[in-house]
């Protein structure tokens, strides 16, 4: 190889995350398909065109090198790039996407979710759908990254350029306990310094840097999970209290399997809006257009919110 440009194609991008997810030359070379001897010889040619040791061979194991990390850091970027122009160009031939990456919240209601799914998939489109689960902050960040390009449950506004944002409606959050929990037979309103004595069942936010919890007191004890159906899980074991939405959790109130407690911080109301766009976004397709028209009705939009009634 004359150049850098010729040892950094896709292919030999590729081939070079293969060997790291593999641990070893020999694996990655069953997993390509490859002679583990033309696997050596290849990567042995893009270290000598880079001038770098990108993996380091006195283990068995494949281990990269710090520089070998970076590659594969920069690599993976460059790679998702290249499939991104390859979907932007299939998408102005015909109008759809190829993949539509839907980031939802873990408070929407996955029946309604579904739902629409299948409606979508009647229409018979040429559209790959994906379903990225988001808690807190992290539902807006897969849209901002371009990780996604629909952001559905969306808390807080929209900050990042180019993203359009639309109301979803407010979600009530309520404080529940199982009815053997201690704060089920605490006076209330229970005040604050009670709930520090007890543990607080939190959702971990999804953001890749994000460490957002809500409603967590100073010097509290907290069993983090990491969505919305783990944490009410662990509510209804009794392994701690917390801030529920109120429609999610109305069947196992109604069953007498939680118990809604008043405390003296103020219940939560929460707007949450819908998100789409973002930097570098284009015109929606017709995938993304769709998606847009059924979140107009107020009736749709009023099922994600509210439509949790199966166990």
């Amino acid at each position: 190889m004359q150049n850098t440009r010729d040892a950094l194609t896709p292919d030999n991008l590729a081939m070079l995350q293969a060997i790291a997810e593999a641990g070893s030359f020999a694996a990655a070379a069953r997993a390509l398909g490859l002679v583990p001897s033309a696997l050596t010889y290849r990567v042995r040619q893009i270290e000598d065109a880079l001038d770098v040791l990108l993996f380091d061979r006195s283990a068995r194991q494949a281990r990269p090198t710090d520089a070998g990390l970076e590659l594969l850091r920069e690599g993976r970027r460059v790679l998702e790039d290249v499939d991104a122009i390859a979907n932007r160009v299939r998408r102005v031939a015909t109008g759809w996407e190829p993949q539509l990456t839907l980031s939802v919240d873990g408070v929407i209601s996955p029946t309604t979710m579904l739902e629409l799914v299948e409606a979508f998939y009647a229409l018979g489109p040429p559209t790959r759908l994906k379903w990225r689960d988001g808690i807190l902050s992290g539902t807006a960040e897969a849209l901002a990254s371009g990780h996604a390009d629909l952001a559905i449950g969306v808390t807080g506004s929209a900050n990042v350029a180019g993203l359009q944002s639309a109301p979803l409606g407010e979600l009530r959050f309520i404080f529940v306990v199982a009815p053997h929990h201690p704060l089920a037979r605490a006076p209330e309103p229970i005040s604050d310094a009670t709930l520090r004595a007890h543990r607080l069942v939190a959702v971990a936010d999804s953001a890749r840097r994000g460490n957002v919890t809500m409603g967590i007191l100073a010097g509290q004890d907290v069993f983090t999970v990491d969505n919305m159906r783990a944490k009410i899980q662990a509510q209804l074991r009794g392994l701690g209290g917390g801030f529920l939405p109120e429609p999610m959790v109305r069947p196992y109130v109604e069953a007498g399997h939680l118990v809604v407690r008043e405390v003296v911080r103020p219940a939560r109301t929460v707007p949450m809006s819908y998100q789409w766009g973002g930097p570098g976004a284009t015109a929606p397709g017709r995938a993304l257009q769709w998606w847009l028209s059924q979140l107009q009705s107020p009736a749709t939009r009023r099922a994600l919110l509210e439509n949790h009634h199966h166990f």
